[in-house]
């Protein structure tokens, strides 16, 4: 025995439409809108939370300098590509990956830019000398992006609020 239930609502066949609709939705604008909240929370993070995506307080530099903003370059730098299905978030700058993920940097030898020779105090005693062999350094990381829980938040908000203006 076959059966059949049918529902007859009013405005339900306009909001199945518009559901089938969904399918051709514009996503591309979807991701642009995600990707430029992401870039303005990586941004965000950098300037003014210095925190990783999952709250942890960056690791001091030796400088003592601000974390991360000496310029303003990498910041700055931070841009996104929507595509049609994901959006990526990065810098294009030559030591934004260091930055992110730590790492160590190679021996080098360090010479007067002025002048013949360099001068340092070592031990308490002014040092001279025509050049200094640096053994490299470690840099922690200071992971910028990532997504933190409010991050995530947000963006679930912006979503809803896209797929409201779709469905009105």
């Amino acid at each position: 025995m076959n059966a059949a239930v049918a529902i007859f609502e009013e405005g339900f066949s306009e909001i199945l439409a518009t559901l089938d609709g969904l399918e051709h939705a514009p996503k591309h604008e979807l991701l642009d809108n995600i990707g430029r909240l992401v870039q303005e929370q990586t941004r965000r993070r950098i300037t003014d939370e210095k925190t990783t995506p999952a709250g942890r307080p960056w690791p001091a530099n030796l400088a003592g300098t601000p974390i991360l903003y000496r310029s303003g370059a990498l910041a700055g730098s931070i841009d996104y590509i929507a595509g049609d299905d994901q959006v990526m978030v990065g810098s294009g700058l030559p030591y934004a990956g260091i930055h992110q993920t730590g790492g160590k940097t190679s021996p080098h030898e360090i010479r007067a830019k002025k002048g013949k020779t360099l001068a340092f105090m070592a031990g308490g005693d002014l040092v001279y000398r025509s050049k200094v062999n640096h053994p490299g350094s470690l840099i922690p990381p200071r992971q910028y992006l990532g997504l933190s829980l409010d991050n995530e938040i947000e963006i679930l908000d912006a979503t809803e609020e896209w797929l409201r203006g779709l469905l009105q």
